[in-house]
């Protein structure tokens, strides 16, 4: 029974050493350097690469200090992993070496652990050269105190010299500021000086003549020769005997119309025009040449009737009241009676 145990612990071994042998066969590590000799002081990297199962959970280990006495390790840089064929992988890997002692260094190895095994790297030799000193030049002794040429920002505060410049940018900003402010301000006061009043009549009348020059019904364009025509009278209106009519529908100005005196005897002209733009505008009608002649007509009818009138002049009183005439008394013939 002993013997029978002893022979199942052997052959367990060997299972176990057998698996252990291929997973080592199936990783590598391996380092090396860019060159055997480095200059003291600078740095150079070591190139590590390992090739290992992609399922491996194994872990490198890098020193944190130094790889030998005399060779430090100033940094790691990111490792960079690829896939390769049958299920492996690639991982390489730079450490940053320096040294600052000449001599000639083995470098300890870099460690994978897997599970219960760990495998080594090689270790490569770095020769550390010294730095090479001229001999004949000579070394100068401490120079002697120079004087400072002192200048004007010297003796200023130090809130001045640090500051200096941002405090002479705001008053800059400021001072454009204000004449920028200043000169748009006399502007706009020029501007409302040189704003001329022109009477809504002699507007009105400018407008239509410009309208009927534009010529748009001969171009097809009726709706907006309605659009501006009813505009032009809307405006008139509006500056004329203060009807708000941009706010008013049609009807609204036709009422309106009806009861101002002023207006009424000359609301047929409006009623016209208005008439035919609604149906050019709302209803898409197409107006006949002789619709569009007749309604810029009786705009022009409506402007003229009920233009301001000028002031009736006053009845001079010429001072000459009709006097009697100067009749001298003339005889009387007397007649002879038969």
């Amino acid at each position: 029974m002993t013997r029978h145990i002893r022979t199942l612990l052997l052959i367990l071994t060997l299972i176990t050493g057998a698996s252990a042998q291929v997973a080592r066969s199936q990783t590598s590590l391996k380092v090396s350097l860019d060159s055997a000799y480095l200059l003291m002081g600078k740095a150079t990297p070591l190139h590590v690469e390992l090739i290992t199962s992609a399922s491996s959970d194994g872990s490198l280990v890098i020193p944190a200090d130094t790889m030998s006495a005399k060779v430090e390790v100033l940094r790691a840089l990111k490792a960079d992993t690829t896939d390769i064929k049958n299920g492996r992988i690639q991982v390489n890997q730079d450490i940053m070496l320096q040294s600052f002692d000449s001599g000639t260094y083995i470098l300890n190895p870099i460690l994978y652990v897997q599970g219960g095994e760990t495998i080594a790297s090689n270790r490569p030799v770095l020769k550390v050269l010294p730095v090479p000193v001229d001999s004949l030049t000579t070394i100068n002794d401490y120079a002697d105190v120079v004087d400072v040429n002192r200048k004007l920002v010297d003796y200023l505060p130090d809130f001045l010299a640090d500051y200096g410049l941002w405090i002479l940018a705001v008053i800059i900003l400021l001072v454009l500021g204000y004449f920028t402010f200043r000169r748009l301000t006399s502007r706009k006061n020029i501007a409302k000086e040189k704003v001329i009043v022109i009477p809504p009549y002699e507007l009105a009348m400018r407008e239509l003549d410009s309208l009927r020059s534009d010529k748009l019904c001969e171009q097809g364009r009726e709706k907006e020769f309605y659009t501006r025509l009813t505009d032009i009278l809307r405006q008139y209106l509006q500056g004329r005997f203060g009807i708000n009519a941009m706010e008013m529908t049609s009807t609204q100005i036709r009422h309106t119309l009806q009861a101002n005196d002023e207006t009424r005897l000359s609301k047929g002209y409006m009623d016209r025009v208005l008439e035919t733009a609604d149906f050019v505008k709302f209803a898409k009608v197409r107006p006949l040449p002789d619709d569009n002649t007749r309604a810029f007509n009786s705009a022009m009818q409506f402007v003229e009737d009920t233009k301001p009138q000028p002031p009736a002049p006053d009845a001079e009183s010429d001072g000459d009241e009709a006097k009697p005439s100067d009749s001298k008394d003339t005889p009387t013939t007397p007649t002879s009676e038969k």
